[in-house]
């Protein structure tokens, strides 16, 4: 292994990028990808914990309901980092700096109920959608349409997903509590 190292660019900067993208407008959108990004990974390991320790008679469905939004989430993580790199940023990439600029809150380290989780998941999805709405108009304002349409198409995920765990909170449902008196 090599002791050397050499530092191609330092984490927070933005160099100039052969998409023709004004370096202070490209820092703009990397600056708000970075926390999409971040979002993106404190949102990813929330959903694996669910997906991890959900029980009941839903078990199943549930359990690969949640691996598929983490799988979506994590392909969008994948997708932003690499349009950030392309504008000449640098993708967040430790597990510190991504809680640290993270504008989403994890819950605790507890397992809770699937209902409590389901919310929190909601919770946090509304907060991701909000954000991307912000990203897509800053970046269409600064020109950037393909970062516009990028977070077009995440955010559309993101709010079908967010459909799908509302419809599981509703409290109409097929199946039944034992009685037990």
């Amino acid at each position: 292994m090599s002791t050397q190292k050499e530092t191609r660019q330092r984490a927070g900067t933005v160099e100039e990028n052969s998409l023709r993208l004004e370096t202070e407008k490209a820092e703009q959108i990397v600056d708000a990808l970075n926390t999409d990004l971040a979002d993106a990974y404190v949102f990813y390991h929330q959903l694996h914990k669910h997906h991890w320790n959900v029980e009941g008679a839903e078990y199943l469905p549930i359990h690969e309901f949640l691996q598929e939004i983490y799988e979506d989430v994590e392909d969008a993580a994948d997708e932003i980092a690499e349009r950030l790199q392309a504008l000449g940023g640098v993708p967040h990439a430790s597990m510190t700096t991504l809680a640290a600029n993270a504008t989403v809150e994890a819950e605790d380290e507890a397992v809770y109920d699937v209902r409590t989780s389901l919310s929190n998941d909601l919770e946090m999805m509304g907060d991701i959608i909000e954000s991307y709405r912000e990203h897509i108009e800053l970046a269409e304002g600064l020109g950037d349409y393909a970062t516009a349409e990028m977070l077009r198409e995440q955010l559309e995920t993101v709010e079908e997903h967010a459909h799908h765990v509302e419809h599981y909170l509703e409290s109409d449902t097929l199946v039944l509590e034992s009685a037990t008196n």
